[in-house]
């Protein structure tokens, strides 16, 4: 690389490794996994996932914690979980075959609702970003920059008790999205994704589904989204 140039050939190696790419997707669920945990994922050996790991973490995309013998990983950042999410969205997708119901229903099941790192992900994210915007609570004056939250946004954030603290007046602040890798379109990320689903998650409108990625819509949160952002009918169910 030229001097002074980001080697930018050398981060990309990182995840030109489908063990190691692998690890990275499952930690979107923003968890800490354990070596033996991330071995059996990615279906190598300990020693294998190891040796991944320590190049993953002297890159920076992971970070560890250590207990006595054992070794907690998980993604360095919500920053580094929003680099994944992206470059999933933006890579091929590799036809594999559907073995039998359960896993048809889990694909749909993923594609509908997951976790990204700490915010929403899947069709319903891109609905709840669609749905707000119809609400006039986002606006997109300038595309290329993402939407703003408006006054009426500020406004309802206060009204769910999402926003904890009032915003001064005129201030819009910029809202960073995702681009979801199963719908190809933005879902909401950074402070206000990241406050929304655990307003969501606290309300009891959304369940985590164990330590998987899966998330579930419960019949109180689809209630309530269709009252509080007029969701439609169909965007509030896997299909």
């Amino acid at each position: 690389m030229p001097d002074g140039h980001p080697d930018v050939a050398a981060l990309a190696a990182l995840l030109a490794n489908r063990s190691r790419a692998a690890f990275c997707l499952a930690m979107l669920d923003g968890h800490e996994w354990t070596v033996s945990e991330l071995a059996g994922y990615a279906g190598v050996s300990v020693p294998t996932a190891t040796e991944h790991l320590n190049l993953l973490v002297d890159g920076g995309l992971l970070t560890e914690r250590r207990r006595g013998r054992h070794r907690y990983l998980r993604l360095a950042g919500a920053d580094t979980a929003e680099l994944i999410e992206n470059l999933a969205a933006r890579a091929p997708q590799r036809p594999t075959p559907v073995r039998s119901l359960a896993d048809a229903n889990r694909r749909r099941a993923l594609a509908h609702a997951r976790i990204c790192y700490d915010h929403l992900a899947g069709g319903l994210a891109v609905a709840i970003a669609d749905a707000m915007t119809a609400r006039g609570l986002l606006t997109w004056d300038a595309p290329q920059y993402g939407p703003r939250l408006s006054e009426r946004g500020l406004a309802w954030l206060a009204e769910q008790g999402i926003a904890s603290q009032p915003l001064p007046a005129g201030w819009h602040p910029h809202i960073r999205t995702c681009l979801d890798w199963t719908e190809q379109r933005l879902h909401l990320a950074g402070a206000l994704g990241a406050a929304l689903y655990r307003h969501l998650l606290d309300a009891g409108w959304l369940a985590r589904n164990g330590s998987a990625r899966l998330i579930t819509l419960t019949p109180e949160g689809r209630a309530a989204l269709l009252r509080h952002l007029n969701v439609p009918e169909e965007d509030l169910t896997p299909n």
